[in-house]
This record gives C-alpha cells, structure tokens and sequence, in this order.
C-alpha cells in the first residue's frame, strides 16, 4: 500500500510536470513574434497622422464641403428660350428676303436670367461655409477619440509588459527554487505536498502569463488598426519618461481652455450658428427672386424686328415661407437647450477628470513609493529565507501572493495617473498636460 502511494505521488508530479512543460512552450509561442517595432508615442502619433484611412476620409469629407461654398458663390446659369418657324406656306424653313426687302419667316429669342434677392446668394455662402466648419470640428472630434484610444492602449500595453515582466521573474525565481527541491525531495528531507504548492503556484503563475498575453495581443490589435499597420510583428512603447508629477492647473483655467477647444463642444455652437443662419435664409425666402429675360422677336409683332424685356416677380401672396421660418425658429431653440446641455456636461467632465486626477496624484505619494521600494528589497530576501528554511511555505506562499498583489496595485497606480492625465487633456480638447 505505501509502495502505491508513493507511486501515485511521483505520477501526479510527472504529469504536472508535462502540464508545466506545454503551457511553457504554448506561452512562448504566443509571444515569439518573428520582429519587434519599438515606437514611442510621439513616433506612433505621427505614423497615426500620417496613415490612418478614418482620419484620411475625414480630410476628404472636410474638402467636399469646402468645395461646396465655392459652388454656393456661383450664380445661376442663364435660360435660353427660343422659337423658329419649321414649315409655312408649303416650305420648309422659309427663311430669306421677300421681294420688296423684307425677312420672310419667323423666329423668337430669349434669355432669362435669376436674379436672388434679399441677399440669398451670400445667406447660402454662409450656410456652406459654416457647414465645412461643422465637417472640420466633427474631424477634429474623431481625431481626438482616436488619439485618446491611441495613449489608452500604448500605456496600457506598457503597464501589460511591465507585468509580464514581473511575472516572467517570478517564473525564473520558481523555476529555480523548484530545481533546488527535486535532490531535496529524492532524498526525503521535503514533503511531496510542499513541492506540489509551489509547482501549483508555478503552473498558476503560467496561466496569468498567457491571460495576459491574450490581453496584450487585443490591445496590439487595436494599436495596429489605429497605425494601419499590416505586420505579424510586435509593436512595443519605448519607456515612458513622463514622471508622476506634473505642474497643474486651475480647474477652471481648464474649463475655459475647453470652450475653446473641445471639439464636441464646438460642434454644437456651430450648430446653434448654423440653425441661426438658416433662419436669416428662411425669412429672405418671403422676398421673391427676380428673373429678367431679354428677347429678339422677327416677324411676329408690330415690329419685324422687335426686341424686348421681360420682368418676371411672384406674388407672395399664397405662399410666404411661414411654415419653414417657424420651424427654423423652433430648430434655433432646440439647439440652444442641447448647446446650454452640452456646457454643463463639458463642465462635469472638466471637473470630474480634474478630482480623478488630483486623486491619482494623492495617491502616488513618497510614503508609498517608499514602501513598494522597501517591499521590493524584501522579496529576494524571503525568498532566499525560504531556500534555507528559515521560514516555513505558508509564509513563503503568503509573502509570494502579497508581493505580486501589491506590484500589480503600484503599476496599475502609474497607469491610472497617466489614463487621467490623458482624460483630462480629452475633455479639453488639446494636450494641457504634457
């Protein structure tokens, strides 16, 4: 009976042990890409600028609307009207002189020509222009979310590979803590189970290893999607120099930066103009247009050569344009609620990532950079206090956990400050904070 005992423990040691061996090799290959881009932000922002086929699109939404204030500035072709006789008196086209002199045959000629009035034609010159700035802000908004989610996945993969590397760390250090017990456990001086709670905790340590693999590979597919890179490669953030400090500023400095800046902002006073502008053409529609029409008769007035001038003007009389000049007006409203709408919102968000950041700077304090540097020295200590027995596994196990615990909290504490820098430079439309 000890004999199977003994037998079932090595098998179940044996098979962890392949288990521990795939998961290696699986790990890895995920992670083996054949090349390595190293990029610092300010180097993928500009491949971002430069190849990005949204932003790219944009830009050619922004020249189509543009284009279409010219085509406001051009004024309306002329008509031409005219009226030639065919057959008459038994000929065809009896065109030519009579007998005594005269023309025979007959034809008419006439040109018209609109003439806007109550400054239409400079009304629409407005409505297209403030349309192109409304093309332009809505570009500058989508370049703004793009960024923003470009700054979320580069310090994000960045805090990811810093991870991984603790992880890989720790794997090392077990890996070798493990090859120290095998001659302890053949000779009998260590119990099976407490070689099995460290490959345990090996094995768990390679299952976080390929989750957050699983977790870096998404992100580096959003990264490339925004660069518009086609590679199998690995794009990898430079270090990141920005320290945790910074230099703020009043809340409400920042807020009047952001009236003048963030782009969704902007986008609804615009609208606000717009619909104001409509309005003005609306009530210029009540004036009728002009149409002038210049005509050369022969042959068919009191004249045989008789030319003339047309006047044409409708009488606004059924219809005055009231229906769309009340709805303009009721749009200007409309818009004016969601622009007093938008401003209170700009002005929580201003002031909610300004608190959130104000408490990623508290919380980054030297007390506690000082514990996680004192936290960290300790580590290889008990480690090497485990190795010589001077503390018992489920010290060593606890002390493991804590440590990882509280390294996770540090680094997700430095991405935490960068993601509320850059939230705040989102809410306010431009870099304010560097």
């Amino acid at each position: 009976m000890q004999y199977v005992v003994k037998r079932g423990s090595v098998m179940v040691a044996f098979y962890l042990g392949l288990l521990l061996l795939f998961s290696n090799i699986r790990t890895d290959a995920q992670t083996n890409y054949t090349d390595t881009l190293r990029l610092s932000l300010p180097a993928m922002e500009k491949i971002f600028l430069d190849s990005n086929l949204t932003l790219l699109a944009g830009h050619y939404g922004v020249d189509a609307q543009k284009a279409l204030i010219n085509q406001a500035k051009v004024w309306d072709n002329p008509m031409l009207n005219t009226d030639q006789v065919i057959a008459a008196n038994g000929r065809f086209f009896p065109y030519g002189k009579n007998p005594d002199g005269t023309y025979s045959g007959q034809y008419y000629i006439q040109v018209q020509q609109l003439i806007k009035t109550a400054g239409k034609r400079g009304k629409l010159i407005n409505l297209a222009t403030t349309n192109a700035k409304l093309s332009e802000l809505q570009l500058q908004d989508v370049l703004r979310n793009l960024r923003y989610q470009l700054k979320v996945d580069y310090f994000t993969i960045l805090q990811q590979l810093d991870t991984k590397s603790i992880y890989e760390t720790q794997r090392t250090q077990l890996n070798k803590l493990l090859s120290g017990m095998d001659a302890q456990l053949t000779a009998g001086n260590i119990a099976q189970k407490d070689y099995l709670r460290i490959q345990a905790l090996l094995i768990a340590l390679e299952q976080d290893i390929t989750d957050l693999n699983k977790e870096i590979e998404d992100n580096e597919h959003d990264l490339k999607i925004l660069l518009q890179l086609k590679t199998i490669g690995f794009i990898k953030p430079a270090e990141n120099a920005t320290s945790n400090s910074l230099n703020l500023i009043n809340a409400e400095i920042l807020y009047d930066t952001a009236r003048k800046s963030n782009p969704n902002y902007l986008i609804q006073q615009t609208q606000t103009l717009y619909q104001q502008q409509n309005l003005s053409y609306q009530k210029s529609l009540r004036t009728p247009d002009l149409t002038i029409s210049p005509n050369f008769d022969r042959n068919s007035n009191f004249s045989p050569n008789y030319w003339g001038l047309g006047i044409s003007l409708p009488i606004p009389i059924i219809n005055n344009n009231k229906g769309n000049i009340k709805s303009a007006e009721y749009s200007i409203k409309q818009q004016q609620t969601i622009t007093a709408s938008a401003e209170t919102e700009l002005w929580n968000n201003i002031n909610s990532a300004y608190h959130k950041l104000l408490m990623t700077i508290k919380q980054n304090s030297t007390t506690q950079k000082e514990f996680y540097q004192k936290y960290q020295a300790m580590y290889q200590n008990v480690l090497t206090s485990y190795q010589n027995k001077q503390i018992n596994l489920l010290e060593f196990l606890d002390f493991f956990n804590d440590y990882t615990a509280s390294q996770q909290r540090l680094l997700q504490q430095n991405l935490n400050f960068q993601l509320a820098k850059e939230e705040l430079n989102y809410q306010t439309g431009i870099d304010i904070l560097k």
